[in-house]
C-alpha cells in the first residue's frame, strides 16, 4: 500500500471503499480490493487490512460485497448543455421518443445555467465525473439553440468558482458555426482570445484546452471528404470557406498550424479520410517549425474519424494524437452508411485504433444517452464484427483496453494524467461503484450492469436506490 503526503501515518479516511475488486486502470490491470479517501483525494489502494490503520469514527466505510470500483469515467465529447436542455430526447439510442424538441432550449443565462445544473446531476447517475464541452463560443451566439453560445462559458466559469460542478469540464472554444463553415480569419483571431483567456479557473475543474474545428460534416448525408466516391459518384467537401477545395484544403490545414503554434488542443470534427489526411499533414508540418511543441503536448484529436483509414490511424499515433469517436452511433447507422458507400466500405477502424492506444470513447451525447456501459458493448461489437477473437482470454483483455478508454486514456487527452484517470494515491477521488465486476459481465453484459455509486472530489454525489 502506498499513501500520500508526508505525515501519511497522521491521516485518516474520509471515505473507505473495501470488499470488492478495485480496477486500477492503470496498463497493467491492477487490482485491488480497498480504497481510502481524504481530502479530495486517493490516499491509498491496498488490501483491508491495509486501509484499516486509516479508519476512525469518522470515516464513512462503505462494503462493497464485491462490487466493483472504477476511476470515474470521463465521456470526452459531450455537449453537456445541449443535453441537459434536451432530456430525454436523444437523437439515437432508444431516448427519441415523445414531441420532438425543437427551436431555442437555453436562450438566456438562467436557461443555460439550469441545462448544465442538469445534464451534471445526469451524468453524474451514470458515473461520469468528467466531459469535454466540444465546441462553445462566439461562432454559434446566433445558433438555433442557444446551447453552444459564447455565454455558456461564462456560466460554466461561474459554477466552477461556486463550486457547483458536478464533472470536471475541458472546453474547447468554437469560432465557426456548428456543423458550419468557418472562416481562416475569424479562426484565427478565436484562437488568439482562447490562448490570451488561458488560465483564470482552477483546471482540475474548468479548462479552456483549445479550439473545435469543424473540417466536413458526416459520410451519411454525403459531405465527408472522401476519396472513395459516394452512391451518387460524388465524394463530399469540406466546410472551410474558400474559393476552391484547393484553397479550402489549405485553410483547414493553417487553422490548425495556428492552434498548435498558439500551444492549444486543437480537436478537429473530420470524419473523410482526405479531410483526416489534411489534419494529419497540418500537425506534422507545425511539429516540424522550430521551436514547435510536441503533437503529444498537446493533445490533438481527429473527433468521430468515421472514414480513417488504418494507416491513418498509424500516422495518429506515430503523430502523438487521439481518435476519438463513438461506436453507439457506428453500430447504429452502419447499415445506412452500406448504402451511401457500399456494402464493402470499412469505417470506424477501433479494432486498430485500440491496438494503437489512441482510441478515445465518448458518446456525443445528445445525439446518444450518455451511457457509458452501452458505448462499450457497441465497441466490442464492432470489433468482433470485423473478425477479432472472442475468446476469453482476448475479451478479458479488449475490455480492459476499452475501459481505459472511457478513463485513463481520456485523461491523457485532457493532458490531465498526472492527476485523473485511474485509481492510485495522489490522485483526485473520482471514482464509479458498478454493481458487478464488469469482468464478469462481459463487454456485451455490461449495459446491464447497474451504477450504484458515483464519488467526485471524495464526495458521494450519486447513490442508487435500492
Amino acid at each position: 500500500m502506498t499513501r500520500i503526503g508526508a505525515s501519511a501515518s497522521a491521516e485518516h479516511a474520509e471515505l473507505v471503499l473495501q470488499g470488492g475488486p478495485v480496477l486500477v486502470m492503470d496498463a497493467a490491470g491492477s487490482r485491488a480490493d480497498a480504497v481510502a479517501v481524504a481530502r479530495g483525494r486517493i490516499l491509498a489502494v491496498g488490501t483491508r487490512d491495509d486501509v484499516a490503520p486509516l479508519i476512525d469514527a469518522t470515516t464513512r466505510v462503505i462494503e462493497l460485497d464485491g462490487r466493483a470500483v472504477l476511476p470515474g469515467i470521463n465521456d470526452s465529447h459531450l455537449h453537456a448543455t445541449w443535453l441537459g436542455a434536451r432530456w430525454p430526447h436523444t437523437f439515437f439510442g432508444g431516448h427519441a421518443d415523445g414531441a420532438p424538441v425543437e427551436g431555442v432550449l437555453a436562450g438566456d443565462r438562467a436557461a443555460r445555467r439550469a441545462a448544465i445544473l442538469r445534464a451534471g446531476e445526469l451524468l453524474s447517475s451514470y458515473g461520469i465525473t468528467s466531459l469535454t464541452e466540444p465546441g462553445i463560443g462566439p461562432g454559434e451566439d446566433d445558433g438555433e439553440t442557444g446551447c453552444f453560445a459564447g455565454e455558456v462559458l461564462d456560466v460554466y466559469r461561474e459554477l466552477a468558482e461556486a463550486g457547483e460542478l458536478r464533472q470536471r469540464v475541458t472546453l474547447l472554444g468554437l469560432y465557426g458555426i456548428l456543423d458550419g463553415p468557418s472562416r481562416l480569419d475569424t479562426v484565427v483571431r478565436g484562437i488568439g482570445e482562447i490562448a490570451e483567456a488561458q488560465g483564470g479557473s482552477d483546471p482540475e475543474w474548468l479548462r479552456i484546452a483549445g479550439i473545435k474545428i469543424f473540417g466536413d460534416l458526416i459520410p451519411l448525408s454525403k459531405q465527408a471528404w472522401s476519396s472513395r466516391p459516394y452512391d451518387d459518384g460524388t465524394h463530399g467537401g469540406l466546410l472551410v470557406e474558400g474559393e476552391n477545395l484547393e484553397a479550402q484544403a489549405e485553410a483547414l490545414r493553417e487553422m490548425v498550424r495556428a492552434g498548435h503554434r498558439a500551444g492549444l488542443q486543437v480537436g478537429v470534427h473530420a470524419t473523410g479520410d482526405l479531410t483526416i489526411d489534411a489534419v494529419l499533414e497540418a500537425v506534422a508540418s507545425a511539429a516540424a517549425e522550430p521551436g514547435a511543441a510536441r503533437p503529444q503536448e498537446l493533445g490533438h484529436t481527429v473527433i468521430h474519424g468515421d472514414l480513417a483509414t488504418p494507416a491513418q490511424i498509424e500516422r495518429i499515433a506515430e503523430l502523438g494524437m487521439w481518435f476519438n469517436s463513438q461506436p453507439g452511433i457506428a453500430v447504429t447507422t452502419a447499415d445506412w452508411m452500406a448504402g451511401v458507400l457500399g456494402a464493402d466500405a470499412a469505417p470506424w477502424p477501433y479494432a486498430e485504433a485500440l491496438a494503437a492506444g489512441v482510441l478515445v470513447l465518448s458518446s456525443d451525447a445528445p445525439i446518444l444517452a450518455p451511457d457509458w456501459r452501452e458505448t462499450v458493448a457497441a465497441a466490442e461489437a464492432w470489433i468482433l464484427r470485423g473478425g477479432a477473437p472472442a475468446e476469453p482470454a482476448a475479451a478479458a483483455a479488449r475490455l480492459h483496453a476499452l475501459l481505459r478508454a472511457h478513463t485513463a486514456v481520456p485523461a491523457q487527452q485532457d493532458r490531465a494524467a498526472d492527476w485523473k484517470g485511474t485509481v492510485e494515491p495522489g490522485k483526485v477521488a473520482d471514482l464509479v461503484v458498478l454493481a458487478q465486476d464488469p469482468f464478469a459481465a462481459g463487454a456485451a453484459g455490461l449495459p446491464e450492469v447497474d451504477i450504484d455509486l458515483t464519488v467526485l472530489d471524495g464526495r458521494v454525489v450519486f447513490e442508487r436506490e435500492v
